[in-house]
């Protein structure tokens, strides 16, 4: 019976082999003329909603074709599961030039003969990063004009059926998808592909690959782009080498080129960061030996002497300062001169890199044609949703047209809901933080009973302290609370803006981004935030310690300060997030796709058709790159606002993004359906979220160098308090430690034991001692300290905001070549288009009777042409 089966289902794909004489792996009609530049499927399942969707595939089907549209159903049969039918849709030459005229697509004219850019002395030396010229640029540069049809003579038209990119040509068919009316149901015109897909009448709509990723296509007519950017970008071996922007964005479109120029821009710009941060660690390692707090603190006669106070009430025990000797010491790793400087260089770098991307960004506009873009946004990128979901209508004061709006009431009660649900997410954030601040001094008090009395831990007691064991324990918990917010949060982010009805798709993106980057900030940042300027700011002293919900003990800073905690959190999570987003962007599609690539592999071309590899990939979605920008911004908050306690998260990033564009454009090219191509002339509204960040981040290093390393402390006990002129260093912490009275303990407070008889124990704070008359209390130098804190945040902040205005003024947003090119290529393109237009003049002159009329039109257009010449 098996072998029958076999033996049938080998007569089936025999049958379907010999009825295809055209590879399936073709991109074209059955006729091999007409290209495919969309395919929508459906399953034909015999429910309760059969008929509806029926009769709403038919309805939208019928209205394509009425739009011009050429369409061609592969029937179930002919699929591979015997379950799916494949809607084939080609734009035939009178709708392209039609659509894109009212898509304002710019199209060549004429070569551009601007002569290029000076070559580069470097070119040379970076001669082995450089890709192939064919890959690089895959097209010549032209001048270029929006399309008019009644124009069409005017356009480099050599071949109609490749002169419309088949980018080009998946936007236009996209625009006319998402606004082709299906119905009208329950009283409302329903309309757009987006609706159909929702409510399961089509289960998929996307533009064609050209090929398969590992070989190319055997169609002569097809450009096979995708295999080149597999085989010169997609390739982890190739992380060295340039990206070919150029064939990106002819690929998939400017808003995807964009982001990637954007990301390999950043990436280049970081190595500059990491050379300098590796710098800074390795003046740390080579003066560890060096740091007198921890030599004293590890020397038996000083740090072995001095007996510090309990780390918990009742059951935990004195202890000697010099247990902590190890933690001292790899805590000067990252908590020394040269902290200070790398968080100056951050600043300024910071402002580097946003005003050069700015010129990066300015060149790419020019390239790619978007100068004139931002005047067509408002028209092109009205959302179907909004026009489906607004009713009522009222006339535009610009267009003077009829247009849907909605009215202000639904917008404040839209707009409250959604505030009201953003601001409780928030305070679930909050509130979780504070659970884990909870646990955090609930299992400090568990750590330092269990480490002081348990012999088994004596060997490594001395690194791993209960200070540094909280801490990881807590960021590790902390970082899994973030992954299942983050879970969450995105779904519900989405459904508030869906429900707000923005405008315009940018309006919908803009609105997207800020909820979903408070959101991440508050959830990503604020155990930093916590351990960085709240954790041993507010711990009391002993006899008067400060508790949260009086009950848990505030917790300390470890004795050589709080910074080795504060790398140890930023560690954690920045390293875990970064491990967690590959392993999410690149191990899950390629499971997911398994199945589908292993049918890919073992059947006849023209068995498993293009249509279907590509229904089996992933799909990239609108929102695909609103996470990668969202994980890059995220990641960039790290190495600037905590950057003065780890000057190796520049380094880390650096190793992340060399990695992390390969896995973009590894999954972006084999594992994911193509995107429809999308416009867009900047990174939109991150790069105001970046230049807040970077304001921002001057602010917290500032404080993190004041608070939370001990630099201040150490440099105020320097030149004011030392007593040594040989080592002025030398007895800084038996100064920076007050002594307390054990017979002051309350009961509360005070050890169960205290088998060695101590006096007197010690703790990190500047108070008088208790024979003073201002017992306890803070004594002038903390007021010193303090002072000297708050001035150095002034100067500081000061100092870096002045040099970054100063850099930001010194450097223009826009070069001046390109500047020059723009406007020369202005001047260019509209003399071409006025001489064309007195071409057309003198036709009509030779063939019209009324020659009047004619010449002063004539005449006109002439003087038209000097005023832009002039201009």
């Amino acid at each position: 019976q098996q072998s029958g089966r076999k033996y049938n289902l080998f007569l089936k794909r025999r049958l379907r082999i010999d009825k295809r004489h055209q590879s399936k792996d073709s991109i074209f009609f059955r006729d091999g003329v007409r290209r495919i530049d969309f395919v929508l499927s459906y399953v034909d399942d015999l429910n309760k909603e059969w008929e509806k969707k029926l009769e709403r595939r038919k309805e939208f089907e019928r209205n394509l074709q009425k739009a011009g549209l050429e369409l061609e159903t592969e029937d179930k049969k002919e699929s591979e599961d015997g379950k799916i039918f494949f809607v084939k849709i080609h734009a035939p030459w009178e709708v392209l030039i039609t659509y894109a005229e009212v898509l304002n697509i710019k199209v060549p004219i004429k070569e551009n003969d601007i002569p290029s850019m000076v070559e580069n002395p470097l070119d040379c030396v970076l001669f082995p990063l450089r890709l192939p010229e064919k890959v690089m640029h895959p097209e010549p540069d032209y001048f270029t004009a929006p399309f008019s049809k009644d124009k069409q003579e005017l356009y480099l038209i050599n071949d109609e059926s490749t002169f419309f990119s088949p980018s080009m040509r998946n936007r236009i068919v996209n625009y006319i998808l998402t606004r082709c009316p299906y119905g009208t149901e329950e009283g409302k015109k329903k309309f757009g592909i987006k609706r159909l897909l929702n409510n399961g009448t089509y289960t998929a709509a996307y533009p064609l690959h050209d090929c398969q990723y590992w070989k190319k296509a055997n169609d002569p007519n097809c450009d096979s782009e995708r295999y080149t950017l597999y085989m010169e970008w997609a390739r982890f071996l190739r992380f060295y080498k340039e990206q070919p922007l150029d064939l990106i964005r002819k690929y998939y479109g400017e808003k995807i080129g964009i982001y990637f120029a954007w990301l390999g821009f950043y990436t280049e710009m970081l190595f500059l960061a990491a050379v300098v941060g590796l710098i800074c660690f390795l003046y740390g390692l080579f003066t560890m030996d060096e740091n007198m707090s921890s030599k004293e603190i590890c020397d038996p006669e000083i740090g072995g002497e001095i007996i510090m106070c309990p780390l918990c009430d009742r059951e935990c025990e004195y202890w000697r300062l010099n247990t902590t000797c190890e933690s001292s010491q790899y805590s000067h790793l990252f908590d020394n001169v040269a902290t200070l400087f790398f968080a100056i260089f951050m600043g300024i770098w910071v402002t580097l890199f946003l005003e050069f991307w700015k010129r990066r960004q300015a060149r790419l506009k020019y390239q790619w044609d978007l100068v004139d873009f931002e005047e067509e946004q408002q028209q092109l990128q009205l959302r179907p949703e909004y026009e489906a979901k607004c009713t009522q209508k009222k006339r535009n004061p610009v267009t003077q047209e009829m247009e849907p709006y909605l009215p202000l009431t639904s917008q404040a009660v839209r707009f409250c809901v959604s505030g009201a649900t953003v601001l409780f997410w928030v305070s679930l954030i909050i509130a979780s933080m504070i659970a884990v601040i909870v646990y955090r001094l609930a299992v400090y008090a568990a750590f330092a009973s269990l480490m002081e009395n348990t012999q088994t831990l004596q060997p490594i007691s001395g690194l791993l302290t209960p200070q540094l064991a909280t801490s990881v324990t807590a960021s590790c918990l902390n970082f899994v609370i973030i992954m299942i917010l983050n879970f969450l949060y995105e779904r519900i982010a989405i459904w508030i803006t869906d429900m707000e009805i923005p405008r315009t798709h940018m309006e919908y993106e803009n609105r997207l981004t800020m909820k979903m980057f408070l959101f991440q900030f508050v959830n990503y940042y604020s155990s930093c935030f916590y351990v960085a300027f709240f954790k041993g700011k507010f711990v009391g002293y002993p006899g008067a310690y400060t508790y949260m919900f009086n009950r848990w003990r505030n917790e300390e800073c470890d004795p050589a300060g709080c910074l080795i905690e504060l790398t140890t959190q930023l560690t954690i999570v920045m390293a875990g997030k970064q491990i967690w987003g590959n392993i999410q962007e690149a191990i899950v599609p390629w499971i997911c796709n398994w199945w589908g690539r292993r049918k890919a592999r073992n059947n006849p071309e023209n068995l498993y058709s293009r249509w279907e590899q590509d229904h089996d990939l992933q799909t990239f979605g609108a929102l695909g790159l609103f996470y990668e920008y969202l994980e890059m911004v995220i990641q960039f908050g790290f190495i600037t606002l905590f950057v003065a306690s780890f000057p190796l998260a520049p380094l880390l990033a650096l190793m992340n993004n060399i990695l992390e564009i390969r896995v973009d454009s590894w999954k972006l090219t084999t594992q994911y359906r193509r995107p429809v191509a999308a416009k867009a002339h900047s990174i939109g509204v991150w790069q105001e979220i970046l230049n807040g960040m970077a304001i921002l981040s001057v602010v917290t290093n500032a404080f993190i160098v004041a608070f939370t390393s001990d630099m201040i402390p150490r440099l105020v006990y320097y030149y004011a308090y030392s007593e040594n002129e040989d080592s002025p260093m030398s007895g800084y912490i038996n100064n920076s430690l007050s002594v307390f009275l054990i017979s002051d303990f309350p009961e509360r407070n005070e050890p169960k034991e205290n088998p060695e008889n101590f006096v007197i124990c010690r703790y990190r704070d500047y108070r008088y001692p208790p024979d003073h008359e201002r017992k306890y209390l803070h004594s002038m130098q903390f007021w010193h300290i303090l002072a000297a804190k708050l001035a150095f945040i002034i100067i500081m902040e000061h100092v870096v905001f002045i040099v970054k205005f100063f850099v930001a003024w010194m450097i223009p947003d826009v070069p001046a070549d390109v500047k020059a090119k723009i406007k020369r290529e202005k001047y260019l393109t509209q003399k071409i288009l006025h001489e064309y237009e007195l071409e057309k003049l003198k036709e009509r002159l030779q063939c019209q009777g009324d020659k009047q009329a004619t010449e002063k039109e004539f005449i006109a257009t002439e003087g038209r042409m000097e005023l832009s010449r002039a201009m």
